[in-house]
């Protein structure tokens, strides 16, 4: 790569893919491309073919997906699963028709199977059943993963796939119908508290344990795999430590300022049990993380006061 180098970052508007933007912009990198989805629907094959022969990009970063939390998995499992299908199979596809050697698939740690040996590494994919709460997610994901690793083995070219665990930090989701955990969590004690510090009702038991990744680390990662050729097909990026979601919303809360009681709601779902990635890989390779858990949400909720008005459907 050079910083002329033609870089196509779907999804460029998103959490992932704006933070890829902002850290290729920072080094230097002067001809990123995005389109906005009312401009191009990756849903079109037809629309993205054209689109990829155009413009001929040396690199393309899929960040474009059909993200949320276990709500919105499970309120809409055919949207989850074909979606995401569609979104990913065209620009896997377009790029292979157009000739394009680097391609950069972000898929999730739900890729893996629910009770797989933790911490999970990578060749534990397709050893056991998925989590139900996002298996259509996880199995469209896995497409992808696999449909990289064929071009890879049968063209020799370098596609390859990255599995960031759960990710959060600026321009996040925070709709409580659709965002994952954290940033849910994140609003509500916001709410809470400027409410009178009123009681927070938390989905679960809140002993699962997770594993959280700042946004702009994630983005670090990509560029760590776009200046370099990876020897394998997929690789793990995370932070190596977990910790329980009751401890994460005491965290939360404690950053938030809320002063009130929690209630958890063990009616609802817990999800998968743990889901610790083994890093090693990529460890071993030379990328770690720099942002550790509290300092990235003490950032994510200062950037979520001052933004308040403007984020997507988090209208107080």
């Amino acid at each position: 790569m050079n910083l002329n180098s033609k870089i196509y970052i779907a999804g460029h508007r998103g959490m992932v893919g704006s933070a890829i933007w902002r850290t290729l912009s920072a080094k230097g990198y002067t001809n990123l491309i995005g389109i906005s989805s009312t401009e191009l629907d990756l849903r079109n094959q037809l629309a993205v073919r054209e689109f990829m022969a155009k413009e001929q990009p040396e690199v393309v970063i899929d960040a474009a997906a059909r993200v949320g939390g276990i709500l919105a998995n499970n309120n809409y499992p055919y949207q989850f699963i074909m979606e995401n299908m569609l979104i990913q199979n065209n620009l896997i596809d377009s790029a292979l028709q157009a000739g394009i050697e680097k391609f950069i698939f972000l898929g999730s740690s739900c890729i893996y199977p629910r009770l797989a040996p933790q911490p999970l590494k990578e060749d534990c994919l397709l050893t056991s059943e998925l989590e139900p709460t996002n298996e259509w997610y996880a199995i469209a994901k896995i497409t992808g993963v696999k449909a990289c690793q064929a071009i890879r083995k049968q063209f020799g070219k370098d596609y390859v796939s990255l599995m960031p665990t759960n990710l959060y930090g600026t321009y996040d989701n925070f709709d409580l119908n659709t965002s994952h955990v954290l940033p849910a969590m994140m609003r509500k004690f916001h709410e809470a508290k400027i409410n009178n510090h009123a009681l927070v009702t938390l989905w679960g038991s809140g002993t699962p344990l997770r594993e959280f990744l700042f946004v702009d680390d994630m983005a670090e990662a990509v560029v760590f795999a776009l200046e370099n050729k990876l020897p394998d097909y997929l690789y793990n990026v995370g932070t190596g430590v977990d910790l329980t979601i009751r401890q994460l919303a005491e965290t939360i809360q404690k950053i938030t300022g809320h002063q009130g009681d929690i209630i958890w709601d063990a009616s609802k779902p817990d999800g998968t049990p743990r889901k610790l990635m083994d890093i090693s890989k990529m460890h071993e390779l030379g990328w770690k993380h720099k942002v550790d858990l509290e300092q990235g949400i003490q950032m994510t909720y200062d950037w979520f006061v001052e933004h308040v008005d403007q984020v997507k459907k988090v209208a107080l």
